[in-house]
């Protein structure tokens, strides 16, 4: 793979990267993402477009964020040297404003009223009601009952937004079940509202639309980091749910002499049902319009997933994700839960950065790579998202670590 090409050559035309992604939807709405296809195509080099959504990051966003060096955890942890790059500081505590912006732009253009999404976390939920309120549109968002009660502050946030949470009841109550919910209700509405997938994961064209939004993540951190050092990190972390946070951080690198980690949450443990982790233990299948490397149950229908971190309990990933693994160019690897919330408490006392806990995989997997025999030394961590929303869960379930 020619890494100097890539993003002008995959996806394809058809949104396959690979053998991955495609576009799996029922007669209904073939129509409507072939609209959203055509839409995103023509503004996605406008000039117009491009430069609202730079002002729209400038001075509402407040980007570029910066990258960090955390001195006194680096220090402590031997010779490597960890980086941050501090996306928690973007409007609204994370990420998922970077893709929501630019999905409610592409509305606007299309004409749309209403914006349709699903969240686990919370942070795309609080993203894309900032987003209609921005836009002055309609919000729907749709959360599992499990979600709603872990990250309460979350919901409180898109309610003033003035979004109507629709809580969902049935299976799991988490990701999987929301993205189901949302599907359906858009299903219904289509002609009149835009469902704003959360990750880059989807039927096409919203693999390929969310990593464009979020490459902004990369270009940054790629540029600020060598201003700061004069050279390139030699390693680059990201933590994997569906993905988009990682896909933002991997695509300036994939070019560059530089290894490249995405991190996936193995929960309580690697039996079914303990854990999110898609490409250690998945295998090809198609769900929620596109086909990818998914965990499944006896039945081939995809399994429960569990995890700390709501943002990352679910039993797919996205095609890019798959493809990029399987030209080994991205390795991935995985966290545990304890590990992740050890290294949420580390990074808060020693940095004074309270870390989302999906974030914190990936913090938790650069203090690994920091105390291996070999120097691994500069790593670049994408830190996705700040802790506000999880600390009512933290002092339920940790008040011992305080």
């Amino acid at each position: 793979m020619d890494y100097r090409t890539y993003l002008k050559k995959v996806p394809n035309e058809k949104g396959y990267f690979g053998e991955f992604g495609g576009a799996y939807l029922p007669p209904d709405l073939v129509s409507a993402f072939e609209e959203i296809t055509e839409a995103y195509m023509t503004i996605c080099h406008s000039a117009q477009f491009i430069n609202e959504l730079r002002r729209i990051r400038k001075e509402f966003q407040g980007r570029p964020t910066p990258v960090y060096h955390c001195e006194r955890l680096s220090r402590e942890l031997g010779m490597s040297q960890i980086y941050l790059k501090r996306e928690d500081l973007n409007h609204t505590g994370a990420h998922k404003l970077n893709h929501c912006m630019g999905e409610g732009l592409l509305a606007k253009f299309m004409g749309k009223k209403k914006l349709i999404a699903e969240t686990g976390a919370g942070q795309h939920g609080v993203a894309i009601a900032t987003a209609a309120a921005f836009f002055g549109l309609e919000c729907e968002v749709h959360m599992g009952e499990v979600d709603i009660a872990k990250q309460a502050p979350n919901v409180a946030r898109m309610k003033l937004l003035g979004a109507k949470v629709v809580p969902v009841t049935h299976g799991l109550k988490t990701l999987k079940e929301a993205v189901d919910s949302a599907f359906e209700s858009y299903l219904k509405e289509y002609k009149e509202s835009i469902y704003c997938i959360g990750s880059v994961v989807g039927p096409h064209p919203f693999p390929l639309m969310v990593r464009d939004f979020q490459m902004v993540v990369g270009v940054e951190a790629r540029q600020q980091f060598l201003e700061m050092t004069g050279y390139l990190p030699d390693a680059v972390v990201a933590s994997v749910g569906g993905g988009s946070n990682a896909m933002g951080m991997f695509t300036a690198f994939l070019d560059d002499p530089v290894e490249i980690y995405g991190i996936e949450p193995m929960g309580r443990g690697t039996g079914r049902g303990e854990n999110a982790a898609s490409i250690t233990f998945g295998e090809k299948g198609v769900m929620h319009g596109f086909e990818s490397i998914m965990l499944k149950d006896e039945a081939g229908e995809p399994a429960p997933v569990y995890s700390v971190a709501s943002g990352l309990d679910y039993p797919s990933v996205g095609p890019e994700h798959a493809f990029l693994h399987s030209l080994g160019r991205v390795k991935y690897d995985s966290i545990l839960d304890d590990e992740a919330i050890d290294a949420f408490f580390r990074l808060s006392r020693m940095e004074g950065i309270i870390p989302a806990i999906e974030s914190a995989h990936a913090v938790a997997y650069a203090i690994k790579l920091a105390k291996r025999e070999e120097r691994v030394g500069a790593i670049l961590v994408s830190l996705s998202g700040r802790g506000d929303k999880d600390m009512d869960y933290i002092l339920e379930n940790y008040a011992d670590r305080f």
